[in-house]
C-alpha cells in the first residue's frame, strides 16, 4: 500500500461571532446624545429642586411642565427638518399664527370648540405644507425658504391679533394646564368614589401626558413608515436615498408638514395656557432659535440623518430647566443667554468631535 500525503485542508475563515457586550456598545453609540442629554436634564432638575425654597411639590411640576410643553413641541418641529440637513425658521412663527387662530376659535359649545382645535391642527399642519412646497418645487434651500415664510406667518398672525386679546375656553384651559386628577374632575370623568384606578396617576401634569401621547401617536408611527426612514435616509445622503428609488418628494413634504403639525400643537397649547393669543415677534424669534439649540442638546446632528424627537423634548427641558434655576438663585437675566450658549457650544462641539473622528479614522483608507 503506498503512502499518500494528503494536502491539508484549507483554513476556513473565522467567523466574528457579536458578543452581548458588542451590541450593547453598538446601542450605547445610537442612543449617546439622547442620554447625555438625558443625564444633564436630570443633574440640573435634581439641583433645581434640592434648592428650591418649596421643595419638590406637586404644583411646582405642574408650572414646570407648562412651561417646558411650546418649546418641547416647537423642538420636535425642528427635529423633522434638521434630519434631512435643513433648518425650520418658521417654527416659531407657526406657533405664534396657530396661538391666534386658537384665540378667535376655541371657544363656545363643545361642538365649536372640537372645530376650533381641528382647525388649529390643520392650520399648523398647512402651514407646514407649504414650507415643503416652496422647498421641492420651488428648488429653495429650506433655511431661505422658511425665512421667507416666517415673515408671511408672523403677518397673518399681526392680521388676527394687532394686539394681545381674545380668549379659549375657560375649563379647557384650566384642565390641560393642571394634573391628571383636576383635568378628569373638570370635566366630570369619574365620580370621587369610582376614581380609586385613577389615584396612581393622578399627580402626572397634563402637559407631561400630552407629550407621551404625541411620541407615541405621531412620532414613533412616523419614524417607522416609509416616510420616516426616507426622511433619515435624506440626511445621511440625498443621492444614495434618490439612486434608491425612495420617494424624496413625497418625504419632504411630509417632513415640513409634520414639522408644521408639531409647531401648530404647541400654538394651540401656549394660547390654551395663556387664555389669550398675541403676535409676539420677539417671543416667535425666541422659540426658533431655542428649538435649535434643543436639537443640537438632545443629540441630532445638524448634518441630518441621526437624531430623534425625544432627544429634542429632552433638549427643550435642559434649557427650560436653565432657567428654573436661574430664577430660583435670582440672577441677572442677560446671563441665561449667555449660559445657554455656553451649553449649546459645548453640544456643538462635542458633535465635532465625533465628525472629526470619523474623518480621521476614513483617511486611513486613502
Amino acid at each position: 500500500m503506498s503512502d499518500t500525503v494528503l494536502a491539508p485542508a484549507a483554513a476556513e475563515p473565522k467567523k466574528k461571532t457579536l458578543r452581548w457586550g458588542d451590541g450593547l456598545s453598538l446601542r450605547w453609540r445610537k442612543h449617546a446624545g439622547i442620554l447625555g442629554a438625558l443625564a444633564l436634564f436630570l443633574v440640573l432638575y435634581l439641583f433645581y429642586q434640592m434648592s428650591h425654597p418649596r421643595g419638590f411639590t406637586g404644583q411646582i411640576l405642574i408650572q414646570n411642565a407648562n412651561e417646558v410643553f411650546a418649546l418641547a413641541l416647537v423642538s420636535m418641529a425642528q427635529t423633522v427638518p434638521v434630519l434631512m440637513a435643513g433648518l425650520d425658521l418658521s417654527v416659531g412663527a407657526v406657533m405664534t399664527l396657530v396661538g391666534c387662530i386658537a384665540s378667535h376659535l376655541v371657544d363656545g359649545s363643545p361642538t365649536d370648540i372640537a372645530l376650533g382645535i381641528v382647525a388649529c391642527i390643520a392650520a399648523g399642519a398647512t402651514c407646514g405644507f407649504v414650507n415643503g412646497c416652496v422647498v421641492v418645487y420651488g428648488r429653495i434651500q429650506p433655511i431661505i425658504a422658511t425665512l421667507a415664510t416666517s415673515a408671511i406667518y408672523m403677518g397673518l398672525a399681526l392680521i388676527l391679533r394687532p394686539t394681545p386679546g381674545g380668549k379659549v375656553q375657560e375649563d379647557l384651559s384650566w384642565a390641560v394646564a393642571s394634573d391628571v386628577h383636576e383635568f378628569a374632575a373638570t370635566f366630570g370623568l369619574f365620580d370621587d368614589g369610582e376614581a380609586t384606578w385613577l389615584q396612581p396617576f393622578a399627580w402626572i401634569p397634563v402637559p407631561l401626558v400630552l407629550l407621551a401621547l404625541i411620541i407615541l401617536v405621531i412620532w414613533v408611527p412616523f419614524t417607522r413608515s416609509v416616510m420616516g426612514r426616507t426622511v433619515y435616509a435624506i440626511g445621511s445622503s440625498e443621492t444614495a436615498a434618490y439612486m434608491s428609488g425612495l420617494p424624496i418628494n413625497r418625504a419632504k413634504l411630509a417632513a415640513f408638514t409634520l414639522a408644521g403639525l408639531f409647531a401648530g400643537l404647541g400654538g394651540l397649547f401656549l394660547a390654551l395656557q395663556t387664555s389669550s393669543g398675541n403676535a409676539d415677534i420677539p417671543q416667535a424669534g425666541a422659540y426658533t432659535l431655542n428649538s435649535i439649540a434643543a436639537v443640537v442638546i438632545g443629540g441630532t446632528s445638524l448634518l441630518g440623518g441621526t437624531g430623534s424627537a425625544i432627544g429634542s423634548m429632552i433638549g427643550a427641558m435642559v434649557l427650560r430647566t436653565i432657567s428654573f434655576n436661574f430664577r430660583i438663585f435670582d440672577v441677572a437675566p442677560l446671563l441665561q443667554p449667555l449660559f445657554e450658549g455656553l451649553v449649546l457650544l459645548a453640544a456643538v462641539s462635542i458633535g465635532g468631535l465625533k465628525l472629526l473622528r470619523l474623518k480621521n479614522r476614513l483617511e486611513i483608507f486613502r
